[in-house]
């Protein structure tokens, strides 16, 4: 039998992400030297790649960075999702890693969006090749998922933790003015719990109005409603998606009775654009 201890097994899969019974087998076949069998495990890895290409990958996690402008007038917010197929996976340093250096390659290349990013050049490499490089130690498929950017003279971002023993899954970033700074962390967090769709009533897609007001018109008629009330129940319903849907209308998480809208404007700033992402969804 090789010369191994469970300590070695331990420190492989964490550095790997790799399960026990291949950590076993790659330390058995190196007889025991955890270097060799971090590479076995490696080449192992990138024979599966193709076959991973068909597994979901809807684990993982959100990473984002703030860093000012190249005009130094402003600041610009860099938000990237990297997927793994399990939670295990998304803990391990190796994965972590991989997720700083994905986050790294967006700010530093410019890129606009996932497709843009894993094709840059970064490290001598695509960053396609530095994540399917870690995703055959890990023995997972691995994918840049999301990217997003936005900027103002002042952008919040907030990391959020459902399971404390995993990476954050939930982020946001928020664009603001100077003044819209003294409330850009409370509204970070708002988004993070509220889920808005857009920013302002004037992004929500034309169709999409008149789709919500020909089903709040058709409800209306089948709960039998009058006719003559139809046009003031359509709008009053078509209110109610503005304020589930738009940031600026849904009721501050902090105090309900107002407005994101309403606390922006107290503050006497404005809110220039927000990004959020959940892993997964």
């Amino acid at each position: 039998m090789a010369n191994y201890s469970l300590q070695d097994i331990k420190d492989l899969r964490e550095k790997t992400g790799a399960g026990m019974l291949d950590v076993k087998k790659a330390l058995e076949e190196a007889e025991g030297d955890a270097d060799k069998a971090l590479e076995i495990i490696r080449v192992k890895g990138l024979k599966g790649v193709g076959k991973r290409e068909g597994r979901a990958a809807s684990d993982g996690l959100v990473a984002a960075h703030v860093g000012a402008t190249a005009d130094g007038e402003g600041q610009t917010g860099v938000l990237v999702e990297v997927n793994s197929e399990t939670d295990f996976v998304a803990k391990s340093q190796a994965f972590i890693s991989l997720a700083e250096r994905v986050l790294a390659a967006a700010v530093a290349t410019g890129a606009r969006d996932a497709d843009a990013l894993t094709s840059a050049e970064f490290e001598g490499s695509t960053v396609q090749g530095i994540v399917d490089e870690t995703a055959a130690t890990l023995g997972e498929r691995v994918v840049v998922r999301r990217l997003a950017r936005v900027a103002g003279e002042h952008v919040e971002v907030y990391l959020h933790k459902v399971n404390k023993d995993l990476p954050p899954q939930v982020g946001v970033l928020v664009a603001t003015d100077a003044a819209g700074a003294s409330v850009a962390r409370d509204i970070a967090t708002h988004i993070a719990a509220y889920s808005p769709l857009f920013l302002s009533r004037d992004e929500v897609p034309a169709e999409t109005v008149e789709n919500e007001r020909k089903i709040a018109e058709e409800t209306a008629r089948n709960e039998g409603k009058p006719e003559a009330a139809l046009p003031k129940i359509v709008e009053g319903r078509l209110t109610g998606y503005f304020k589930e849907n738009v940031l600026l209308d849904q009721p501050f998480a902090k105090d309900p009775k107002k407005s994101v809208g309403q606390v922006l404007t107290e503050a006497g700033g404005t809110l220039q654009a927000f990004a959020r992402f959940r892993v997964g969804a």
